[in-house]
C-alpha cells in the first residue's frame, strides 16, 4: 500500500495519526482501492461514495438524469449504488434493468447481457421482463459482423429475440424483435451461401449442395433462397445430375418466376436442350416447393 503523505503524519499527534489512519483505511476499503492517495481524484471518489449513500429514490433519479445527459458511466454508478445499498427493494429492481440498458448504451454488451439475465432470474414475472429479454437480443444483434466472419452473434440474437416473441407475445418489442430475427437469419443464410460458393468454385459439389440445401431448409424466408436454388441447379448440372438440376430450377421458377436467378438457371438448362421439371412426390424438391410456397 502506498504510504500516506508524510505531511499529514507530521501534522498530527500520535493518537490523532492512529485515528486518521484508521479512518482512511475504512474509506479505502469501501471504495476498493489498493492504495490511498491524497490527490484531487481520490477526494472526488470519496465524495462520490458519500453521495451514493443517498436514499434509493434520489439515487435512481440521479441515475436517470445522468443517463439523459449522456453521462453513462455516472448513471451506471448510481444504479449500482442502489443495488448495493438497497438490495431486494422495488428501487433495486428498477435500477437493475436500467443498469442493463445503460450498459447497452455504453456498448458494454457483455455487461448488458449479464445484468439482463440477472434481472430475469430475480424478476421473471415483472412488467419489465420483456424489456430485459429484448436488451439481451439487442446486445447480440449489435455485435453481428459482416457475413464473411463468424455469425455466432447472429445465432444468439435470433435465439434471444425469439424468446421475446414466444414468451412475451403482447409486448411492444415483438415487432422489432421479428424484424431483427429476419435480418439475423439473412446473415446466417448469407454465411451458408458464402461457404457453399467456396465449395462450388473448388468443384466440391456435394459439400456445396449441402450448404445450399440448408439455406432452403432452415432459412426459407430469407432473400438468399433464390440464389441457393440457382446454385443447386448449377451444382447438379456440373455433376451431370440433370433430373436434380431440372427439379431445382423448377422450384426456383415456381417461387420466383421473375427472378434473374431463374432466368440464368433456365438458360443453363436450355444449353443442353433441357427445361425445368418438377421433382417426384416425396423428394426433397417437392418438400422444398411446399415449404417455400408456405413461407
Amino acid at each position: 500500500m502506498r504510504m500516506v503523505n508524510a505531511r499529514c503524519g507530521r501534522a498530527a499527534s500520535r493518537p490523532a495519526r492512529r485515528s486518521l489512519a484508521t479512518g482512511m483505511l475504512v474509506v479505502c476499503a469501501a471504495v476498493g482501492l489498493s492504495g490511498c492517495m491524497s490527490s484531487k481524484d481520490d477526494k472526488m471518489d470519496v465524495m462520490a461514495l458519500a453521495a451514493e449513500t443517498d436514499p434509493a429514490d434520489v439515487l435512481y433519479n440521479q441515475g436517470l438524469a445522468n443517463l439523459n445527459s449522456g453521462r453513462l458511466k455516472e448513471a451506471s454508478r448510481k444504479f449500482d449504488a442502489i443495488d448495493r445499498q438497497h438490495p431486494y427493494t422495488e428501487w433495486a429492481r428498477k435500477a437493475l434493468v436500467m443498469k442493463a440498458f445503460t450498459s447497452y448504451r455504453s456498448g458494454d454488451y457483455e455487461e448488458a447481457v449479464t445484468a439482463s439475465r440477472r434481472y430475469l432470474s430475480l424478476y421473471p414475472a415483472s412488467d419489465d421482463a420483456a424489456y430485459a429479454q429484448y436488451i439481451i437480443g439487442l446486445s447480440y444483434f449489435r455485435q453481428i459482423p459482416d457475413v464473411t466472419r463468424d455469425q455466432k452473434s447472429a445465432a444468439r440474437a435470433v435465439a434471444a429475440m425469439q424468446e421475446v416473441v414466444d414468451r412475451y407475445p403482447d409486448s411492444e418489442y415483438v415487432e422489432d424483435a421479428k424484424a431483427k430475427i429476419r435480418y439475423a437469419n439473412d446473415q446466417l443464410a448469407g454465411k451458408e451461401m458464402q461457404i457453399g460458393r467456396y465449395y462450388l468454385e473448388r468443384r466440391e459439389y456435394l459439400a456445396a449442395i449441402n450448404r445450399f440445401k440448408r439455406v432452403v431448409d432452415v432459412y426459407p424466408r430469407t432473400r438468399q433462397v433464390e440464389e441457393a436454388l440457382a446454385r443447386l441447379t448449377e451444382a447438379y448440372y456440373a455433376m451431370g445430375l440433370t433430373q436434380e438440376a431440372q427439379a431445382s430450377a423448377s422450384v426456383l421458377g415456381q417461387n420466383f418466376p421473375d427472378s434473374q436467378w431463374y432466368a440464368d438457371s433456365y438458360k443453363l438448362l436450355q444449353s443442353k436442350g433441357l427445361e425445368p421439371r418438377e421433382g417426384g412426390a416425396g423428394s426433397w424438391f417437392a418438400d422444398a416447393t411446399r415449404k417455400l410456397v408456405g413461407a
